[in-house]
């Protein structure tokens, strides 16, 4: 029996939750097209009813991960404060959640090799998230705003990248809480 459109869309919804979470787990090479239909709870061979390609899959992961992340980061970007949009995404939650994590340090080093369409929704998800930084950074005249916004970005995910890298705990910690500390001094 044929499955309805809307029954192919949530099935194809489902995948790409699913491949969010494996490619920010184990990474894209490391996370392959049958993990990935496995978790979904459908078979490999179902893949290709729903993508072209795995980088199509890869692309829309990102995407999801980027907007699942930025809709739970949005309530801040107008009622927050600069250190409460810091705190969470330097949280020890965001840093072992992969479910709703930030795919920029989860793939970083395999972003930049990936294919143009993936690349695009990450530079896409980069300019926004400096964005939201920016909104934060008022009291700084206009011609910083955005330079600062790009150093705070770059801070806060290549922490985040070093934070899960690390075997010790406690350094995973100390990285996050130092960059913390380092990132708020420098904008308060």
């Amino acid at each position: 029996m044929r499955k309805s459109k809307e029954e192919a869309a949530e099935t194809r919804a489902r995948i790409i939750r699913k491949a969010s979470k494996e490619f920010n787990q184990h990474g894209i090479a490391g996370t392959g097209l049958a993990d990935v239909m496995k978790s979904a709870g459908l078979t490999h061979g179902g893949f290709y009813r729903h993508f072209q390609s795995k980088d199509e899959l890869v692309a829309e992961a990102v995407e999801r991960s980027l907007e699942k992340l930025f809709g739970a980061m949005e309530h801040l970007a107008d009622e927050g404060t600069i250190a409460e949009v810091i705190n969470e995404y330097l949280s020890r939650v965001h840093r072992d959640e992969f479910d709703n994590a930030c795919p920029l340090p989860a793939l970083g080093s395999e972003l930049w090799r990936a294919g143009g369409k993936t690349r695009q929704k990450a530079s896409e998800g980069v300019l926004r998230f400096v964005s939201l930084v920016e909104k934060h950074l008022k009291d700084l005249p206009a011609k910083d705003r955005r330079s600062r916004a790009h150093a705070i970005v770059a801070a806060l995910v290549g922490s985040m990248m070093l934070s899960r890298i690390v075997t010790d705990p406690k350094l995973s910690s100390r990285l996050l809480r130092d960059t913390r500390d380092f990132v708020l001094r420098s904008v308060c």
